[in-house]
């Protein structure tokens, strides 16, 4: 069963563009990485599965349940974690926390526990003592805490520091690990390729591909890295001629190249060059090569 599937998907805003057409399968248990830059259709995807807003067309059902028809039989297996923790102000973290519980009617007491003193949340104080970060932690509590089947994550490390970054997906692996599927949003493109099996790209609402993280990497696209004198008229015209070219090193810049491998070493062939390496690019890269081909 697939926990969730989406069929032409669409949301706009009036006339704005929300998503569009947006066919998405995410299998049970698995760890899904949502990939795209803030405005690219992400939370109004993860909205929509919700039915916290009401898509204008298409179909989508979650572990094969309708997300209209069956909202709220949906609603009590998932854990949802939004990009922006909001809160009452003037209430204890442990009064949030308790309160989240009650409203599925489930006794966390202790697993809440256990997850504020991993994230070393302090549950006495309120709300609006707290730092961006300790507000996400207690987000994390209130998603995580009734181990729900499906965790859909919102941008979810955003004001986190490092080390509780790290915690946060050991907790998240563990749960994985004890069949939850993860379904996670971010436009950390290092997270996603650390920790995801599969990954979406989607930009201005509608996917761009969908596959797993080794798959998606596995385009025509390689990572040129070439090094000489830049200040060669030869070299500089050759450079100049190549839109995603990125200058590393004093003597060395690197680029997308997709195509055959006979024209790329013929204009290469004549350059002062000291080095080259052609090489699999990393996932940053293959997202900015769906992009620029998609713009092309």
């Amino acid at each position: 069963m697939n926990a969730i599937q989406t069929h032409a998907l669409t949301k706009f805003y009036g006339r704005s563009r929300g998503i569009t057409d947006l066919d998405l399968t995410v299998e049970e248990g698995d760890f899904f990485g949502f990939i795209g830059p803030n405005g690219a259709g992400k939370s109004t995807t993860i909205r929509t599965l919700l039915g916290l807003i009401a898509p204008t067309s298409g179909t989508a059902e979650i572990f094969g349940r309708d997300i209209r028809k069956d909202k709220t039989a949906i609603l009590a297996g998932i854990g949802y974690m939004p990009s922006e923790a909001s809160f009452y102000s003037n209430r204890k973290v442990c009064d949030i926390i308790q309160l989240s519980a009650r409203l599925r009617r489930i006794d966390c007491t202790e697993e809440a526990a256990l997850l504020c003193e991993r994230l070393g949340l302090d549950t006495q104080k309120r709300i609006r003592q707290l730092s961006l970060g300790n507000r996400k932690k207690v987000s994390i509590v209130c998603a995580l805490q009734h181990h729900p089947r499906l965790c859909i994550l919102d941008e979810p490390t955003s004001g986190l520091d490092p080390l509780m970054q790290r915690e946060f997906f050991e907790i998240l692996k563990e749960r994985h690990q004890a069949g939850a599927t993860i379904f996670l949003s971010s436009h950390v493109l290092s997270e996603v390729q650390r920790y995801c099996t599969h990954a979406a790209v989607i930009r201005q609402g509608r996917l761009l591909a969908s596959d797993r993280i080794e798959a998606l990497g596995h385009t025509e696209a390689k990572r040129v890295t070439i090094r000489g004198p830049l200040d060669d008229p030869a070299l500089r015209q050759f450079c100049a001629g190549i839109s995603s070219v990125e200058r590393i090193q004093a003597d060395t810049v690197r680029f997308l190249y997709n195509g055959k491998p006979g024209p790329l070493l013929a204009s290469l062939a004549p350059l002062p060059l000291t080095d080259v390496s052609i090489s699999e690019p990393d996932l940053e890269e293959i997202f900015l090569h769906y992009y620029g081909r998609e713009e092309q």
